[in-house]
């Protein structure tokens, strides 16, 4: 994982898009969700979804799931600069065709605490 967005209208690490998630109870239906590129790789790229809903109020619940959130704040991806979170322990397959539209940008400081605790739970 590399923060390098590029204002190209290219997909890159760092950058916030717009892309269809399928539900994981059923991969046939899901949304249209902001999702954190973390990486590009051979036909696509690699992402975490984005959430505006608040899963620190029931963090152990949350892990006993095996779900597990970090809170990266506001930003122009949320038409209403809603606080989001950003799930960790479900990396996604975008294809390039399945990237609908670019968000915007997160900062490199939050990128890299993305990157540190996905790591940490991944290690």
């Amino acid at each position: 994982m590399e923060y390098a967005p590029q204002a190209d209208g290219e997909p890159d690490p760092g950058e916030i898009v717009w892309a269809w998630v399928p539900y994981e109870d059923n991969p046939r239906l899901g949304k249209d969700r902001p999702v954190l590129i973390i990486a590009r790789m051979s036909g696509g790229f690699l992402g975490l979804q984005l959430t505006s809903q608040n899963h620190s109020r029931d963090l152990e619940r949350e892990a006993h799931f095996g779900r597990h959130w970090l809170g990266i704040g506001s930003g122009s991806w949320d038409s209403q600069r809603r606080d989001s979170e950003v799930r960790l322990d479900r990396v996604l397959f975008l294809p390039p065709q399945g990237v609908r539209r670019e968000g915007s940008s997160l900062d490199q400081q939050r990128f890299l605490a993305v990157a540190a605790a996905l790591r940490a739970l991944h290690s």
